[in-house]
């Protein structure tokens, strides 16, 4: 098995420090957006968690929402749900946020604890598969193992 980038690395050992048995996986193709994601792990775009950053207007709270690759999020729905409109921050303060660069995004292993939210739809499926820390980096789990994992409140997002 080939050495994986560090950032793959360090989601790899997060979820096991989680309890979350994953195999992070390098794909040929990108999967920086939730199709490339699709095409390169051979599932629907559905399959695919889109880690999506966003702080609040007001407080300035980050906050993680995990949503299904096929779901656009309703921000006004997820603000009247967290009581604050949302802001999505720049690439840079989501690295900064993150310690990962936009398009390799993970669920978990965050420089800052970030409050998680999981789309209900992602529920509705076997297997999810995940960015891994960078844009060709991916796992797949099961999505109620993900949950607990990060301790993600279940919200619909669209």
């Amino acid at each position: 098995m080939s050495k994986l980038p560090p950032s793959a690395q360090k989601v790899q050992d997060v979820a096991l420090a989680l309890g979350l048995d994953i195999a992070v996986r390098e794909m040929a193709m990108p999967t920086r957006t939730a199709e490339e994601a699709a095409a390169a792990c051979g599932v629907t775009v559905g399959q695919i968690v889109k880690s999506l950053v966003f702080t609040g207007a007001t407080s300035r709270k980050p906050y993680l929402l995990l949503v299904s690759g096929s779901n656009r999020v309703n921000e006004k729905g997820v603000a009247a749900h967290l009581g604050e409109k949302l802001k999505r921050p720049d690439a840079d303060a989501v690295r900064a946020l993150t310690g990962f660069a936009i398009g390799g995004i993970p669920p978990f292993g965050h420089a800052t604890p970030l409050a998680t939210y999981m789309d209900r739809d992602l529920l509705q499926y076997d297997i999810v598969w995940a960015a891994a820390g960078t844009p060709k980096a991916v796992f797949r789990t099961e999505p109620a193992k993900l949950r607990d994992a990060t301790g993600a409140a279940v919200i619909d997002m669209k």
